[in-house]
């Protein structure tokens, strides 16, 4: 499983190799605190606590779209997964699945191509229920995350409260490799 520290958030590109992924970044203001690239992805981490986290979500949606296109070889030739490992906030919108907790507060996951985000949630608790986007409804389903009927949440309420399967599963999807 990739974990993830606390307070960070790590923008996951395939089809950009690091020396670029760390180029956009500074060019953003973004300083990065850890960078790597493994298995065809390349990926930068950031401390939550010195950036905004929107900021962030929004590069990892824009490197993949048309403001990029010349620079990067053409349109959807870069994917993105981002990923917060912040604390959840506790915003009473925060529920709602299409917008994020707040300001400061990014959704936890969001994969992007062509300059959209395609699929975003919230992690743990129960909120990959107000997600938006399916790529990963099949295995949300067979773990009994989401769905008519959880029995495993139902059993035991504390089930993924922390999100670790969901990071599990997203992670296995599109594996990722660790970002230390």
């Amino acid at each position: 499983m990739n974990t993830i520290a606390p307070n960070t958030y790590v923008i996951y590109a395939k089809g950009l190799d690091l020396p670029t992924l760390t180029a956009v970044s500074t060019e953003a203001a973004l300083p990065v605190r850890t960078a790597g690239e493994s298995d065809g992805w390349a990926w930068v981490t950031y401390d939550a606590a010195a950036v905004s986290g929107p900021e962030v979500s929004d590069l990892a949606r824009d490197i993949t779209g048309f403001r990029y296109d010349e620079r990067f070889g053409g349109p959807d030739r870069v994917v993105t997964v981002f990923l917060a490992s912040t604390p959840a906030c506790e915003c009473p919108h925060g529920q709602n699945y299409s917008v994020p907790h707040c300001e400061e507060h990014p959704f936890n996951y969001s994969y992007s191509r062509g300059g959209f985000e395609l699929d975003y949630f919230n992690i743990g608790m129960r909120r990959e229920a107000h997600r938006s986007g399916d790529r990963l409804i099949r295995e949300l389903l067979a773990a009994g995350i989401v769905g008519r009927e959880t029995p495993v949440y139902d059993a035991d309420p504390s089930y993924n409260a922390d999100g670790a399967v969901t990071m599990r599963i997203i992670t296995e999807h599109f594996g990722l490799p660790a970002a230390n």
